[in-house]
């Protein structure tokens, strides 16, 4: 299996400022969540957003899909799961599922980030340090 299809995972408690009066997670949160999920596999993956940056290549998010399933609580131990969807072009996106203890999918998302040049504000290709990283 090359790290293009590699799904990763990261694991952690909701804490109580996530939730609302209930004890449940505010909806917002879950992109937060993501986020945490695609980040970590960037690191896994060898890269950073701050090394990114650095390198003059900034990845906002441009498309953002949440499907709400059941609910996570306060102090709920959560996983995100994160998968690349394809190879990168000037685009990348992810698969995410964020799962409960009991392994029930709670949340589905998907994202699309642009990799943007920002000395010129454009858009731009994948860096080839990323995409020899992932056919490994």
């Amino acid at each position: 299996m090359s790290n293009l299809t590699k799904p990763d995972e990261i694991q952690f408690r909701v804490r109580y400022g996530e939730t609302d009066q209930m004890g449940v997670v505010y909806h917002g949160n879950y992109a937060q969540y993501f986020e945490i999920g695609r980040t970590e596999w960037l690191r896994k993956m060898g890269f950073s957003y701050k090394q990114m940056e650095e390198d003059g290549i900034m990845l906002p998010v441009v498309s953002l899909s949440i499907k709400y399933k059941k609910s996570a609580c306060y102090d709920d131990l959560i996983k995100v799961k994160t998968k690349l969807v394809k190879k990168p072009t000037a685009k990348i996106e992810f698969d995410y599922e964020i799962l409960n203890e009991k392994d029930e999918v709670l949340t589905t998302g998907n994202s699309v980030l642009v990799f943007m040049d920002i000395n010129k504000n454009r858009p731009t290709r994948c860096p080839d340090y990323i995409l020899d990283q992932l056919l490994i």
